[in-house]
Order: structure tokens, then C-alpha cells, then sequence
């Protein structure tokens, strides 16, 4: 086996992401497309990553009904008004501090969907199916804003 020895350049940003409610799905593609492109690598790949445990990345088909569709999905699998140990402020000791809010269904969303997202780059471009865009999910109604995700750019 021959190893190819190649140098690979890394760039990366930080996009504020502003939701207006929850959920909310934020289309984020542009600005990770304008990232690549700033960043001048035309093959490698990028991942978009979520610095929050209640705001997640996913690829998906930017289309108002299937979001709504997504919404009450997510609230199927973890209603809101239920209970959630997390919520348990009189027995939680952990992580807690002066403004928290109960959003024990806002983690288990979460998990449902992930953190982040790998896209490959080829000659310059994110070969994105024909209906997918990259989306910020916002899970926490009362979330601090802006929500910061990263744009890690790799490749030559």
C-alpha cells in the first residue's frame, strides 16, 4: 500500500443562528455555502456543529408543510407537558443556575436529532441533493440567543 502524503488546510467560522420560537427550523445553507467559498478549499468536507445541547443540525427538505409535519413529530416524541426529571428543580443539583428553565423535552428532541452534519466538497461545491438544505433546529424556547454553530472547512 502506498500513502499519499497531502496538506490539508482548516477553516473554520462561527455563525450566530437567531430562532424566532420552538421549534424552528433555521435554513443555514447560504451562509455555510458562503463559508466554503471563503474559505478556498475545492475538496474535502464540511461540518456544520451546534455548540448547544438544544439546538441540533440536520439536512433536510426546506418545504413550510414538512416542517410543520417535523414539529409535531418532535413533539410526539417528547411532549412538552410532561414530566421530565431534568425539570425537578426541588432534587436537581446539577448544572443548574440562575435563569434555568424547564426543558427536559427540548434535550430528548435533541437526541433524536444530532448535533452536527458532514458534507463533502467537490471542486468547490456542497453536491447537495436537489431538495436538501441544512437547517439550525431550534428545541428551547427559552434559549439564550444568538445560537453559535460552527462551520469547520478541511481539505485542499
Amino acid at each position: 500500500m502506498k500513502v499519499r502524503e497531502t496538506n490539508l488546510a482548516t477553516v473554520t467560522f462561527e455563525l450566530d443562528v437567531y430562532a424566532e420560537t420552538e421549534p424552528d427550523f433555521v435554513d443555514i445553507t447560504d451562509r455555510v455555502v458562503d463559508a466554503v467559498n471563503q474559505s478556498g478549499i475545492n475538496n474535502g468536507f464540511v461540518i456544520v456543529f451546534s455548540k448547544h445541547t438544544t439546538a441540533a443540525i440536520i439536512i433536510q427538505e426546506h418545504e413550510p408543510l414538512l416542517l410543520e409535519d417535523l414539529g409535531n413529530t418532535l413533539e410526539r416524541i417528547a411532549p412538552k407537558n410532561v414530566d421530565y426529571r431534568h425539570n425537578d428543580f426541588n432534587v436537581r443539583t446539577v448544572h443548574m443556575h440562575e435563569d434555568e428553565c424547564p426543558n427536559g423535552h427540548s434535550h430528548c428532541r435533541h437526541m433524536m436529532l444530532g448535533t452536527s452534519e458532514n458534507i463533502p466538497i467537490i471542486d468547490g461545491a456542497l453536491p447537495f441533493g436537489k431538495w436538501q438544505r441544512i437547517f439550525m433546529v431550534e428545541l428551547d424556547q427559552e434559549a439564550e440567543q444568538p445560537r453559535k454553530i460552527l462551520v469547520q472547512v478541511v481539505g485542499a
